[in-house]
């Protein structure tokens, strides 16, 4: 039996992720079951995944087999683009392909990697999360307090909080839709794999979900949208477009998927070869946790996009 006192760094931590991050090697689902049993004790009582944390805290963690160090690869040191650091937050550039921590079959992502390449930060956790394949915008806090603080403001929805994301549409995007409110629902597949689908509003298991969309460019054949999520659903923009009938460029999951071999072969646009998923996180503004003032940063488009807005204005007349 394994007694842990919660220091600092870990106030206001939900168990479960507090766990998770100290039993590193054991499954998830391990520590779930655990809990459920209650063989996890704060302060000498039960407590559920969800009990918040206090510095001084002591938690009872029973035996649990944890992966050998040398069955665990270690994650490689990266450093990411940075558009914003300082004593609570950092904000990178996040490339497509990444994904923003382990698991499901990836062996390191973002936390990690940058935990690796900077063994002397005492605290590094993500703020929020954005698909392996989107590129762009990704807040991660460097104090609990921080964390919290950014977590909160995303939780209340009031306003405070604006993502914008830059999304290629295949067709041409209607100037008079600009909301998108259709429920959501997340499921499993038979092999395990997450995915999302579109719900009536009166599902029992329907999420409500809001898109904001504008066009930002159009062409013969496709729109480049700019995107605002007023609720932050898992996959919600790649299946609000869809939904819509205008897949977003490139997605593997919900998209034209003959469309998008072509684009990778450089048939569909005639000098560019485009080998991803057209979704970017270009703008978020968040209020900062010390100052109280609004922070708006912004991620330009990365170069493999530009190359094929470029192309496609080469090969397509702009629309009016």
């Amino acid at each position: 039996m394994r007694r842990v006192r919660v220091d600092e760094g870990s106030d206001g931590q939900r168990l479960d992720n507090f766990l998770v991050k100290l039993l590193k090697g054991v499954p998830k689902a391990h520590v779930y079951r655990v809990i459920r049993s209650g063989e996890v004790r704060v302060n000498k009582g039960r407590a559920g995944a969800d009990t918040r944390l206090a510095s001084g805290d002591e938690v009872r963690i029973p035996p649990v087999r944890m992966a050998a160090n040398d069955e665990r690869p270690a994650a490689p040191a990266r450093e990411f683009p940075i558009v914003h650091e300082d004593e609570q937050l950092i904000a990178i550039d996040k490339p497509a392909g990444v994904a923003v921590h382990g698991g499901s079959g990836v062996s390191s992502g973002v936390i990690e990697q940058l935990r690796q390449a900077r063994p002397e930060a005492r605290f590094l956790e993500l703020v929020h999360r954005l698909d392996k394949e989107t590129s762009g915008l990704l807040l991660i806090a460097k104090k609990r307090s921080a964390l919290v603080a950014l977590q909160d403001q995303l939780r209340r929805r009031d306003g405070a909080v604006v993502k914008t994301y830059a999304a290629l549409v295949a067709g041409r995007w209607p100037a008079n839709r600009k909301v998108i409110d259709v429920a959501l629902h997340k499921y499993l597949t038979g092999d395990g794999e997450r995915r999302v689908r579109a719900v009536q509003a009166d599902h029992a298991e329907g999420r409500r979900s809001i898109t904001l969309v504008g066009i930002a460019q159009a062409w013969d054949g496709y729109t480049l949208l700019d995107v605002t999520i007023k609720t932050g659903r898992t996959h919600q923009i790649r299946v609000h477009l869809t939904h819509a009938g205008h897949p977003i460029v490139g997605d593997e999951k919900y998209g034209d998927f003959a469309l998008n071999k072509a684009l990778a072969r450089g048939d569909a646009v005639p000098g560019c070869r485009f080998e991803r998923m057209f979704l970017h996180a270009a703008r978020l503004r968040v209020i900062h946790p010390v100052t109280g003032l609004s922070l708006e940063l912004e991620a330009p488009l990365p170069a493999e996009c530009e190359a094929l807005m470029h192309a496609l204005a080469r090969q397509h007349p702009p629309s009016a």
